[in-house]
């Protein structure tokens, strides 16, 4: 097979007309070659960071996406289901990415439970990962959250970066805020990553002492503005990722928009797409062709360098896009789950207070961090309720895997004025996290994921909408194009249920994630993430 276009030679910054001569899955030539063909060919992109399940897509149908935008590989974290399935559910993402030709990278989560303090559905100790570590499936030790952990040097997290080192497999880190010693430390015991700079200062102090840098652009959490300054003199340690990204955010886009984005603000194409096709193979050794002779004909055939359109896709030799249409099949794969609690009842939100002041959670758009304000308590028959004028809303989490009584705080910035919004997509371990006017539209919502096993949902006092999520209440059984029509559908819903978010659900997802700062709501109570333990809701 021979492919004619602009060949683009990104390690010696040329671009030359050519053709490429493909034999048996890999590149047997390149050829300059004067001809007509105007598009380009580049080597594919590579999501350098993500969890595959927040696209609520198993990975088969998230490849079937991925490759309609150029992407051919991502480094991909099974964290979410590990909390959920522990081992069984890293399994189970690697044997149905491997029914596809696209080349998913598995790490071996390292923080299962993320944390001592919120409950979940498996352990991965320091044996697991040796086990897992041993898989020449597994790439590398994915992002070590549990940074305090480091930095005390907590014996049990140290023996599993222990186990990558011995392994010779990179650790990918997750240090949000972390500065000066701190920061030192935790690059010296050997994390090699961060996704999670959300300042040009915290990114250039991070690449200064060694780290690669990673721009995260997902449906949530969004860092392309305050990063990409750093790309002209470090793009060498530099990548793109998404971290989190929504099936309907899918559909439109993934690695190529990050690409166009930077074009557009007057960055180096070459540098551009290092940081996009290069750099994430070099430095987790992928087994992903980078346009040379004797590569895997790992590739992708552009309309131009300026919109990064896709035209064809292909992976191993094989073309599985082209014509507007992903070539990749569906997949059949069984469906795991561990859901185990009962309907709640309203009572089961009721919290009963005299407190004049509360701590109140500050969602903040496009950003995973939280602010903790002190706002007045609005308090009707004992109960301490929502406030709907000053858009102070009350909060659950609600342990999925035993009947406990749910925890309760307030949250402001979701600006619902009726109703409730509820998910079993909760970050680490995928509680059910609901936000709502009352506690009746809360307990509402909740029963409804409940009855589900799994999904997300919004009620209204005269409608209800649910995304049913059956794979391990995260991840649906349906295709891309269903699953993305339905979520833009109750992502709608939510907006007329008054929500101002940009991504309300995916926001709603981070409010449980309590190793970002500041304060956040686990199954066990109200969180401080500066302190790393628990506080009172009461001032």
């Amino acid at each position: 097979m021979k492919i004619q276009g602009q060949i683009v030679d990104i390690p010696n910054r040329r671009i030359f007309s050519g053709e490429i001569t493909v034999l048996n899955g890999k590149i047997s030539a390149i050829e300059e070659l004067e001809h007509n063909v105007a598009h380009f060919i580049i080597p594919g992109f590579v999501d350098a960071h993500i969890h595959i399940e927040s696209s609520m897509l198993v990975p088969s149908e998230f490849a079937r996406i991925a490759v309609t935008h150029g992407t051919v590989a991502t480094v991909s974290d099974p964290h979410e289901i590990a909390n959920v399935l522990g081992i069984e559910g890293v399994e189970f993402m690697i044997k149905n990415g491997k029914q596809t030709p696209f080349k998913f990278n598995f790490g071996a989560p390292s923080c299962v439970p993320a944390t001592t303090f919120e409950s979940a559905g498996a352990v991965i100790d320091s044996e697991d990962i040796k086990k897992l570590m041993a898989n020449p499936d597994i790439m590398y030790l994915a992002e070590m959250m549990n940074y305090p952990g480091v930095l005390f040097d907590d014996e049990e997290v140290l023996k599993k970066i222990a186990w990558a080192k011995n392994y010779n497999k990179p650790v990918d880190g997750h240090a949000p805020g972390l500065h000066g010693d701190d920061i030192t430390k935790y690059i010296k015991a050997g994390i090699t990553t961060d996704h999670e700079c959300f300042s040009f200062e915290e990114g250039l102090e991070k690449l200064q002492k060694g780290m690669k840098v990673l721009i995260r652009e997902g449906s949530a959490a969004k860092n392309f503005e305050a990063l990409i300054g750093l790309l002209p003199q470090h793009y060498e340690n530099m990548m793109f990722c998404s971290d989190d990204k929504h099936p309907d955010d899918l559909l439109i886009g993934h690695i190529n928009q990050l690409c166009a984005r930077a074009v557009a603000k007057g960055y180096d194409v070459f540098q551009v797409l290092q940081m996009a096709c290069i750099n994430p193979v070099k430095h987790y050794k992928l087994p992903i062709g980078l346009l040379q002779v004797n590569d895997a004909a790992d590739f992708i055939v552009i309309e131009n360098l300026i919109n990064f359109k896709t035209l064809q896709t292909y992976i191993n030799g094989e073309v599985v896009f082209e014509n507007e249409k992903s070539l990749i099949p569906h997949t059949p794969f069984q469906i795991l789950n561990n859901f185990n609690t009962s309907k709640k009842q309203i009572s089961d939100f009721r919290i009963n207070s005299t407190a004049k002041e509360i701590r109140v959670i500050e969602a903040l758009e496009g950003q995973l961090v939280t602010n903790e304000l002190i706002e007045e308590a609005l308090i009707e028959d004992g109960n301490i309720i929502s406030n709907i004028e000053k858009d102070i809303l009350k909060m659950t989490v609600v342990n999925r895997y035993n009947d406990d009584k749910p925890s309760c705080a307030f949250i402001k910035n979701f600006g619902l004025k009726s109703g409730a919004i509820a998910s079993s997509v909760g970050h680490d371990s995928h509680n059910i996290i609901a936000v709502g006017v009352n506690d009746e539209a809360i307990c509402k919502a909740v029963n409804l994921i409940i009855e589900n096993k799994g999904g997300i949902c919004a009620v209204s006092e005269t409608d209800s909408q649910i995304v049913s999520l059956p794979v391990a209440g995260i991840m649906s059984d349906q295709d891309a194009e269903t699953i993305g029509e339905a979520y833009g559908k109750l992502d709608k819903m939510a907006k007329q249920l008054g929500s101002t978010l940009n991504a309300p659900y995916m926001t709603l997802s981070f409010m449980a994630l309590l190793v970002i700062p500041s304060l956040k709501l686990s199954d066990k109570g109200l969180f401080d993430g500066n302190t790393f333990k628990f506080t009172s809701l009461e001032v």
